[in-house]
């Protein structure tokens, strides 16, 4: 398999990304980003080879996952950081592994950094020493790709994450949340109250795995914690919600029909979910659709609604390809910590 090479210059590509903040619709930045994009595939691959290696000695269940950062959310994060340049982004090639533990977390980390690689590690953000303010919680580990028979991709950067099975779940819960409510919860959009259950549930599972609590909530005793947890789950109905999506995700991409928008209908009370597929052209009837029935739940059904594109639910499998929307992870510590709680009281 030939692998793409950068064709541009540093000074071009970012050039590229200013013009296409400015124009999204700019060809010749596309083109651009496309190559800076694709030329990541071979440093990705050739680190995944090595991280399978490393694994065996650890974890033979480990789940390893790559991917090269779509265009969308390199243009997000652009936006994000105001004084990002595009070739000064660390993630757009990106490795994931999955393992048992906390314990497994450390011994993959420490064998990266005592058994050197031929590339240079530049950055390592350990965010269970300090977990981030919203409950995400892993190792980030940057390198800067160097090889004597590869030196076109010499410079680029590779980010290997390393979680254990529980922050994937937390990690995985979010993204299947933030996709069906239509907002990036785990770039801080959305509404509040979603962010703070997330957040709280971080908290948990930290007091679960015995690690750094998340700032914020270092001063509460772990059945503080659960008490919040299990609040926050009632007020929004998050189990039902996950059980729901995720039934609704399958029949979304198993579905044989050409729909584009997918209005998803849970039906708590009855425990049913049903999803309406209209093509792309007829958005507007697909919105007309969407508020009879919010008006529905506004006047006492009990019933929510969203709705979503296919794109979304494509995205969010190539970003899980091993843990596609399989939230039952997590739905499971969430049960178990309402157990919890009932005990205590």
């Amino acid at each position: 398999m030939a692998y793409p090479q950068p064709s541009f210059t540093k000074t071009q590509i970012d050039k590229a990304g200013k013009t296409l903040l400015e124009n999204i619709d700019h060809v010749q930045s596309h083109l651009v980003l496309t190559n800076w994009r694709a030329s990541h595939g071979y440093p990705v691959n050739t680190f995944q080879a090595t991280l399978r290696k490393r694994l065996k000695s650890i974890d033979n269940k480990a789940i390893v996952a790559q991917r090269i950062k779509r265009t969308p959310a390199i243009i997000s994060k652009l936006r994000r950081f105001k004084s990002m340049r595009l070739t000064q982004m660390q993630d757009i090639g990106g490795l994931r592994a999955v393992v048992d533990s906390v314990k497994h977390v450390r011994l993959l980390q420490n064998i990266y950094i005592c058994q050197r690689l031929d590339h240079d590690l530049v950055w390592v953000d350990d965010y269970l020493k300090q977990p981030k303010d919203d409950g995400y919680r892993s190792v980030h580990m940057v390198y800067r790709y160097n090889n004597k028979f590869a030196t076109a991709y010499n410079g680029l950067f590779v980010e290997l994450q390393i979680r254990s099975r529980l922050q994937h779940a937390w990690a995985t819960a979010v993204e299947t949340m933030g996709t069906f409510l239509g907002k990036a919860l785990k770039s801080h959009e959305g509404e509040q109250r979603w962010l703070d259950f997330f957040a709280v549930a971080g908290a948990a599972f930290a007091h679960i795995e015995k690690t750094n609590l998340v700032p914020g909530y270092e001063k509460l005793t772990t059945i503080q914690t659960y008490k919040m947890v299990v609040e926050a789950e009632k007020e929004l109905g998050v189990l039902s919600k996950l059980q729901g999506f995720a039934i609704a995700a399958e029949a979304i991409t198993n579905s044989t029909t050409k729909g584009h928008y997918n209005l998803v209908i849970l039906d708590s009370l009855n425990k049913k979910v049903s999803v309406s597929s209209f093509p792309k052209d007829q958005l507007e009837k697909a919105t007309e659709e969407y508020a009879k029935v919010e008006s529905r739940a506004i006047n006492g059904d009990k019933i929510e609604a969203v709705l979503v594109s296919v794109g979304p639910i494509e995205t969010l499998r190539r970003a899980y390809p091993n843990y596609f929307l399989d939230t039952r992870a997590f739905i499971g510590i969430i049960q178990r910590i309402i157990t919890e709680t009932k005990k205590w009281k």
